[in-house]
């Protein structure tokens, strides 16, 4: 029988965990909260724990799998195993993922960027449809990127490649979390729309729902300037473009460079479907030379949340 793979996403709030057949297909998969109190020392351990107790209840043993592959925010060090700068993991210092978890399992591991790895499972079971060029581009509280050439993931010389989050798309704009100021993370992630909508409403002297939401002071998410856009709400609906403008623009700058088959877009933020898909498709066509224009699409990512867990099991095939 053909050995299995153990894909493991990584996130601020929740760990996502699958184990999935050596073709990609998901057996099985679960989450369990991620613990980031002091300083986050109890993630791993999490992780270690809930995969000992799954693969026992689920009448596996080690030798049924091929190794373990996994996705994390911050910056990796790939050949290391490690990871330092999970800001929204509270780990700041260097984390030695890959020896705690290689010890106590006594499977081969692999440790990788979670947008990396997002885009590695759209490549591989989703919308890539296995092109060998595909960006990925994952709208969440942040902005990250994937990047596929050529067949293979992109790292660049320090790990930095793909960081679509941080194109600048407005000089001298808000400022990011980088250090930097007008990065796209800044205008098109869940947080941003609401940055965006803030400002917009401030100037916005006509009738509007989310005005009369922002003057009462109520919490406005992301996810209602969206469904107010779609329900015909005229501020909405300016942010909705204003964001898209930002989108198609960064999305754009890194076709014209790239030149991929596909961009997906993923992520929480992508569940606005057409509302967004469309106004960022249009900037982009507006901002990319005809011969990108003519060749590479924009779509909405497949794979949802499962993408990061299986883009993290394929890393294991390497152990075969």
């Amino acid at each position: 029988m053909a050995k299995c793979l153990i894909g493991i996403d990584l996130g601020g709030t929740t760990t996502k965990m699958a184990f999935l057949t050596h073709e990609g297909e998901i057996t099985q998969k679960w989450s369990i909260p991620t613990d980031i109190s002091n300083e986050g020392v109890n993630i791993v351990p999490n992780i270690i724990k809930s995969l000992k107790e799954t693969i026992s209840k689920s009448g596996y043993t080690t030798d049924s799998f091929i190794g373990i592959g996994m996705g994390t925010p911050g910056a990796v060090n790939i050949e290391n195993g490690t990871v330092i700068n999970a800001f929204n993991l509270n780990w700041t210092k260097t984390q030695h993922v890959r020896d705690q978890i290689q010890t106590a399992l006594g499977l081969p591991f692999v440790l990788e960027n979670d947008a990396n790895v997002a885009a590695l499972g759209e490549f591989w079971k989703g919308a890539g449809e296995k092109d060998t060029d595909v960006i990925f581009v994952t709208l969440g509280t942040g902005v990250g990127g994937g990047v596929i050439a050529g067949g293979q993931l992109l790292h660049g010389v320090n790990g930095g490649a793909g960081e679509i989050g941080h194109i600048c798309v407005e000089p001298n704009g808000y400022q990011c979390t980088c250090g930097k100021r007008g990065c796209l993370e800044q205008y098109s992630s869940a947080t941003g729309i609401v940055h965006v909508a803030k400002d917009m409403t401030a100037d916005f002297t006509g009738k509007s729902r989310l005005k009369e939401l922002f003057d009462n002071h109520e919490d406005v998410t992301s996810k209602m300037v969206v469904y107010l856009a779609d329900n015909g709400d005229i501020l909405a609906s300016r942010i909705v473009d204003k964001v898209a403008f930002y989108l198609g623009l960064a999305l754009a700058n890194s076709a014209n460079i790239l030149n991929p088959a596909n961009i997906i877009i993923g992520g929480g933020v992508s569940a606005a479907g057409n509302t967004l898909l469309q106004p960022t498709t249009r900037y982009f066509q507006e901002n990319t030379l005809p011969a990108v224009r003519d060749s590479t699409r924009l779509k909405m990512s497949q794979l949802g949340n499962d993408a990061g867990a299986i883009g993290a099991a394929s890393l294991a095939l390497r152990f075969e």
